[in-house]
């Protein structure tokens, strides 16, 4: 849409009593009208953009919270262990794996019995995915695996968090496993 403005010119007496007409155009309602567009365009290309995160999977969403938990965890090998700590500078076991889910977005309780309770999928011994928790000594002591048969934890006073083997041991003194984040 273009305006037009007329302006009268006055001449001097003498001369010819012409009127000179100046037509001007604004562009003000183009310019509103291409940035309307603009800004339509990009709520358009945010909800696209939007609607391609929320296609994710919960398996998809769960595989990604599980890998950051457990590059949290390994990070602080280390750690020393101390009863009844959450980190970050020392960890008991359930301590340990509360932190690394907590980093990855997931809360769980504070203790093995409360987190074993607490996370509705349970995994059977042979069907570890990085990430699951692992529960032994009677369900008094968690673990984190983090695959090719291992497991990051926090063994015991005098000790510091470290990776070891799913062996003989850890299988005879198995209770059940789960896997948080579904």
């Amino acid at each position: 849409m273009t305006a037009s403005v007329g302006v009268a010119g006055v001449q001097p007496a003498s001369a010819d009593p012409t009127v000179t007409v100046i037509k001007v155009t604004t562009e003000t309602s183009t310019r509103a009208a291409t940035t309307a567009a603009a800004k339509k365009a990009s709520k358009k290309s945010t909800k696209k953009a939007a609607a391609k995160r929320k296609k994710l999977s919960r398996a998809a969403l769960q595989l990604a919270k599980a890998q950051r938990a457990v590059k949290t965890a390994r990070k602080h090998i280390g750690d020393p262990y101390r009863y009844g700590a959450s980190g970050p500078g020392s960890f008991d076991c359930s301590g340990l794996v509360t932190y690394a889910w907590r980093k990855a977005g997931v809360r769980l309780p504070r203790t093995t019995w409360s987190i074993r309770s607490a996370v509705r999928k349970k995994v059977s011994w042979g069907h570890f995915k990085p990430g699951d928790l692992i529960f032994t000594s009677g369900g008094g002591h968690v673990g984190m695996y983090v695959g090719h048969g291992r497991m990051i934890h926090a063994p015991h006073s005098g000790t510091r968090v470290r990776i070891d083997r799913l062996d003989s041991y850890r299988r005879a003194t198995f209770v059940g496993a789960v896997r948080p984040g579904v």
